[in-house]
């Protein structure tokens, strides 16, 4: 079995998008997928219980399937910090808890399980401890989506370097272009390329309709996937 835990350069770059897309990849080429939210802030209530919408879309783009409630099993209403969600609610958040609940999804037995993280990479859980902890603690394997815009260079490397810093293994980025006018795409995602320490895997281009990623070798080698 393998897993990869997605982060983001920062919150509302595309986490879900890409995610969404690296599972169809998956299918596509008949290995078995499942996606994993563990933690999601801002929910609705359906069928008796809180969803989020992010979490039901990776639902929908695995093919591997599993209750709703082991996909995402930590689920808050507000649409806020997830540690100050749980504060409200009279919970705390912990990485026993997280390790729980991440033996329940490698239990259901998919070749593939992609870890979306929440927000940034340095997400609070509780007062003393991030979700990057716990990433880091169970030594889980990171893919970076960075939000193609400007301010995007910053971004990039500060979370990488925090992400060699802490011993976390980055083993790509994914190019998201989530700003359809963004001046010097091509250019910006040249000076990332010089600049990380680690392969980009796919370039998911801006589109309303039916996105498809753009892939590189990296990406096929990395999930042992011949085209």
């Amino acid at each position: 079995m393998n897993s990869f835990f997605i982060t983001g350069t920062d919150t509302e770059v595309g986490k879900t998008h890409v995610t969404c897309l690296l599972l169809k990849f998956l299918t596509q080429h008949k290995r078995s997928a499942i996606g994993f939210k563990p933690i999601a802030a801002g929910a609705e209530e359906a069928f008796g219980q809180l969803v989020n919408e992010d979490a039901l879309n990776i639902m929908e783009s695995s093919n591997v399937h599993a209750k709703y409630e082991i996909i995402n099993p930590i689920c808050f209403e507000p649409p806020i910090a997830p540690h100050i969600a749980a504060q409200r609610a009279g919970k705390e958040i912990s990485q026993i808890e997280l390790n729980h609940h991440y033996k329940e999804i490698l239990s259901v037995g998919a070749e593939f399980t992609l870890v979306e993280g929440a927000g940034g990479w340095s997400l609070p859980i509780n007062d003393t401890e991030y979700l990057s902890d716990w990433v880091k603690a169970r030594e889980i394997p990171v893919i970076l989506v960075v939000g193609m815009k400007l301010g995007c260079l910053n971004h990039t490397l500060l979370t990488m370097q925090a992400l060699k810093t802490q011993g976390v293994k980055c083993v790509g980025w994914v190019a998201n272009e989530i700003d359809p006018n963004m001046s010097e795409f091509e250019a910006n995602l040249e000076s990332l390329k010089q600049r990380i320490d680690a392969p980009l895997l796919a370039v998911a281009p801006f589109a309303k309709s039916k996105a498809k990623l753009k892939i590189y070798k990296a990406l096929t080698d990395l999930l042992t996937i011949k085209l």
